[in-house]
């Protein structure tokens, strides 16, 4: 059985600024990390290989230094990996991002079929869930979105369920494989590398392909392939909070709760 996890490299959310003039994302000096969703996909694979084994092979798109996240995840206990890194890629929206990765998966797929792929619920950068989902459509494979957990697993009947949470409660769905799964963070935890691992997956070489291994339209890749464009970014509008401090000036709690009613009341958020 094998199993493909999308990774993806991103800029630290707590080291980004954007730059008031321009609008846009200031990259510079700015440290990237694998998108924290992305590893609780990886961790829910790993468990999957721990349980009813399996090959557990890493794909990124991204420039060479992505490579990085890689070489993380090897350590953690995945078995290879993969880069796509090509000028052609930059500029990639989510429709041209899920074209370049299924096309590299069909090609995974050629040496060993692909059971499950598994992705991150959503990036930290762009928040738009849509990747997962998209490579699963043109793959033309189950897809199950919002997986907290996978309870079992057929190898012969080629069938997993899987839980899904929801707005309301918690969905149970059984699906065929292939499949892909986007996974919730609250599916586990994430485990860390021992030593020896990490160690060896310094020594990792990361395969890297281009457009030129991979069968692709290059009118489909890139900004070519991108009809959705990022015009600006802004981040929200800072808002003023009056904050009062009873505590000091008053010691008994009816006092207190009575003086909280008052401005609860004054906001008219008491019906």
């Amino acid at each position: 059985m094998r199993l493909v996890v999308c990774l993806k490299q991103v800029p630290d959310a707590s080291e980004v600024k954007i730059d008031p003039i321009k609008g846009t994302m200031v990259r510079a000096g700015v440290p990237s990390i694998a998108n924290p969703y992305d590893m609780h996909a990886l961790e829910e694979a790993l468990r999957l290989k721990d349980k009813y084994g399996a090959r557990v092979s890493i794909l990124t798109m991204g420039p060479p230094q992505a490579t990085d996240v890689i070489k993380r995840a090897v350590s953690l206990g995945a078995d290879d990996g993969v880069l796509l890194s090509d000028r052609a890629f930059a500029g990639s929206d989510t429709l041209a991002t899920s074209y370049i990765l299924a096309q590299a998966i069909r090609k995974m797929g050629e040496e060993e079929p692909v059971d499950v792929v598994l992705c991150g619920k959503m990036a930290i950068d762009g928040d738009t869930a849509q990747v997962g989902p998209g490579i699963g459509s043109r793959l033309d494979c189950a897809v199950t979105t919002y997986v907290v957990g996978v309870r079992s697993l057929d190898k012969d009947k080629k069938t997993l369920v899987v839980e899904r949470r929801l707005e309301r409660g918690v969905e149970v769905v059984e699906a065929d494989m292939p499949v892909l799964l986007t996974v919730n963070k609250e599916a586990n935890e994430i485990r860390y590398a021992a030593l020896p691992a990490l160690i060896e997956s310094i020594k990792y070489e990361v395969p890297v392909w281009t457009a030129g291994d991979v069968q692709l339209d290059l009118a489909q890749c890139g900004l070519k392939g991108s009809p959705t464009q990022v015009k600006k970014i802004f981040p929200p509008p800072q808002k003023d909070i009056e904050t009062v401090m009873v505590t000091d000036t008053i010691s008994d709690p009816a006092q207190i709760a009575k003086l909280l009613v008052d401005k609860i009341e004054e906001a008219g958020m008491l019906a």
